[in-house]
This record gives structure tokens, C-alpha cells and sequence, in this order.
């Protein structure tokens, strides 16, 4: 009898323990001093961190794209004004 009490015991012990729970680990920093410069690229593709690439360069961002396909911009419709798009909001915001 007692080893019938043991397998259920068993089984509904594995069922809980099963899950175990996840674990996170803090990953090193790649600068090795505290000086920020010791992060700048001295040629391309030699930085560490998010200066690794050239593409990850916060500060280095495009200009907005202006359409210059006759398609894209008939497709765009007409700009409304700004009395327009006041009326327009008003509308939407009605309870």
C-alpha cells in the first residue's frame, strides 16, 4: 500500500518541479576603462559596443525622405489646411 502512496507521490512531485524557474545573469560592459573615448571607432568597424557600426551612429541620421515618384505624390492626395484639420479633429473627438 505504501508503495502505491510512493508513485503518486512521485509523480506529483516531478509534475511540480518540472518548471524550474528562469535565471538572468548581468552581462559585461566591453569598455575595460572608464573613458568613453576607449568606445569611439579609430577605423571603421573597430568600436566596441553600439559604435561597432557605422548604421548604429546615433547622431548621423538621414534627412527625410521627400518623394520625387509622380505615382507616390498623386497617390498623397491634396494637403489639407490647418482650419481643416481642426474641424476634422473636432469631429473625431465628439462623445
Amino acid at each position: 500500500m505504501s508503495n502505491l502512496f510512493n508513485k503518486m507521490k512521485s509523480k506529483v512531485s516531478s509534475d511540480n518541479e518540472g518548471g524550474e524557474e528562469q535565471q538572468f545573469s548581468i552581462q559585461p560592459h566591453p569598455a575595460k576603462t572608464n573613458n568613453p573615448a576607449d568606445l569611439q571607432n579609430s577605423a571603421p568597424g573597430t568600436g566596441k559596443g553600439l559604435n561597432n557600426d557605422e548604421k548604429m551612429a546615433p547622431f548621423h541620421a538621414r534627412d527625410p525622405h521627400v518623394p520625387t515618384d509622380p505615382q507616390v505624390l498623386e497617390s498623397l492626395g491634396k494637403q489639407e489646411s490647418r482650419d481643416e484639420l481642426r474641424a476634422r479633429q473636432a469631429e473625431l473627438n465628439q462623445d
